[in-house]
Parts: structure tokens; C-alpha cells; sequence
């Protein structure tokens, strides 16, 4: 299955001082069917900006380029022949891994064979990751309402990611632009992980906390990278307005239960 991703943003350092400017809207506490979100002001919001990334912007490797061509994929009508790897050209079963090269934030489509060759905690020769394959949901993980006010995020639905590299945490969040980032300062993650005892231990680069906190929900998860990037092309496709629309949080909810029931079959 391949990952799809919207273009992403950049934004600035969480929980840092600096001057702001707003980003687009993403999924906060789910409005009411004809109602708009209670959205920050510009005032009011975290010290960051949210603008999607410019050709060259420096800094942080540009995850977007594989994971868009992902997106398009998975967008596009199925061709008449079978997806094949992007190492070896082998038909691509569904639910296939996928490779990320962090130096470049490239993801692959990869065979079972490709895949295993990178599958012992070495990117090897080509600098290639594979994105892991099991999905957990934190039980007892609790992000509270001031842990969470300290990370900045303005809206209820965001993941998390560390660079193996520099050790920096980059939040994340759906909007219909894509996915907005910005940085977590090192204090700030840290009151994180002292929220569940699995999340120091969470894989750098490849593993993602995902967290929903919309409507009241308190939904934690330790998913694949790619799970991520679903979720965003999921809110980019079917966002209306400034408040989503209705179909946006269905689709939403089932990504959820989507992802519920993949955790329970790799459990059995």
C-alpha cells in the first residue's frame, strides 16, 4: 500500500520565542457539522510560522519528494499492470514496505526481498530505512492539556518525528495544504516522553507518535511513518471550508478505526 502525503509545510521552533505568523487550517476540536472551528487568532497562537516549504528551503531534509509521488499513486486510477519496486522493478503486492533515505526524506516502494536487506538496523551502502511495520496504541499514555499547550500545536490531530541525525523532534499536523511542521525544543519532548515509558524508546526518523486529541478523543500511537502521511493526504483530499466539512471527519474517524483494526490483527 503506498503512503501518500500532501506537500508539506515548514514552521518554526515550538516552544521558542520568535516572531509568527499563522499557518492554514487543520483538524482542532471537530466543529459541528455547520459550524467553523474556534481557530486561534494570530496573536494568540504558539511564536512559529506555518508556510508550506519554498524549492529551497534549507535545513531539514525535504520528506515530501517521495512521499508526494506516493500520493499521487495512491490519488490516481490503479494501472491495468501491478506497482513494482523502485529497486529492482519486481510487481508490487498490495501492502508493500516502504524505504525512506533520510538524508534526502525520500520514501521507496520496496519488495519483500529489497526491504530485507535493509531490515537489521543498518541503512547500508544506499542510506535506506524501512519503515517499520507494526502499529501500538499507547494505553495509559497521558499528554496532558499543559504538556500539550507547551508544544504549540494549534490544532488537535499531530504527529511527531526524531531526526536520527540531529536528534530533533518536529511536530506535525494535517491542514489542507499538507502537512505544517514545526520544531519541539529538547525540554519540551522530554515532558512528552516522560508521559509513557515506550516513548524514549521510539525509532528515530521511520516511527511516528501519532496523537488525536479532536473532539474529546485521547488517542495515542507508536505507527509507521507512512500511517502518518495517509492521515495527511486523507485531510488534504477531503477538507471544504475553514471547518472541514462533514466528510472530512468521517474519513477521519475511519482512519482510525482502520488503524485500530490493523493493530488488533498484528496482536492475534
Amino acid at each position: 500500500m503506498s503512503a501518500p502525503s500532501g506537500t508539506t509545510g515548514s514552521t518554526g521552533s515550538t516552544g521558542s520565542t520568535g516572531t509568527s505568523t499563522p499557518g492554514g487550517p487543520g483538524p482542532t476540536s471537530r466543529p459541528s457539522r455547520t459550524s467553523t472551528p474556534n481557530e486561534p487568532s494570530p496573536a494568540s497562537r504558539p511564536n512559529r510560522t506555518s508556510t508550506p516549504d519554498e524549492p529551497n528551503a534549507p535545513s531539514r531534509p525535504n520528506r515530501t519528494s517521495g512521499l508526494r509521488r506516493l500520493a499521487r499513486q495512491a490519488a490516481r486510477p490503479r494501472p491495468d499492470g501491478p506497482e513494482r519496486c523502485d529497486l529492482c522493478a519486481e510487481p508490487l503486492p498490495p501492502g508493500h514496505r516502504h524505504l525512506l533515505q533520510p538524508a534526502s526524506g525520500t520514501v521507496s516502494c520496496a519488495c519483500r526481498a529489497c526491504a530485507l536487506l535493509f531490515d537489521h538496523g543498518s541503512t547500508g551502502g544506499h542510506g535506506y530505512l524501512p519503515l517499520p511495520e507494526s502499529r501500538r496504541r499507547l494505553d495509559g499514555c497521558d499528554i496532558d492539556d499543559a504538556v500539550w499547550a507547551g508544544l504549540g500545536v494549534p490544532v488537535d490531530l499531530a504527529f511527531f518525528t526524531r531526526s536520527g541525525e540531529t536528534g530533533e523532534t518536529t511536530a506535525a499536523y494535517p491542514s489542507p495544504l499538507g502537512a505544517m511542521r514545526s520544531t519541539v525544543t529538547r525540554d519540551r519532548w522530554q515532558e512528552v516522553e516522560s508521559c509513557h515509558p515506550d516513548l524514549p524508546a521510539m525509532a528515530p526518523d521511520v516511527q511516528a507518535l501519532l496523537v488525536n486529541r479532536a473532539q474529546g478523543a485521547k488517542e495515542h500511537w507508536l505507527v509507521p511513518l507512512d500511517d502518518c502521511y495517509r492521515l495527511v493526504a486523507v485531510v488534504r483530499a477531503h477538507w471544504k471550508g475553514l471547518g472541514g466539512g462533514p466528510e472530512v471527519w468521517h474519513r477521519i474517524d475511519d482512519f482510525f478505526r482502520q488503524l485500530t483494526a490493523l493493530t488488533t490483527e498484528e496482536a492475534s
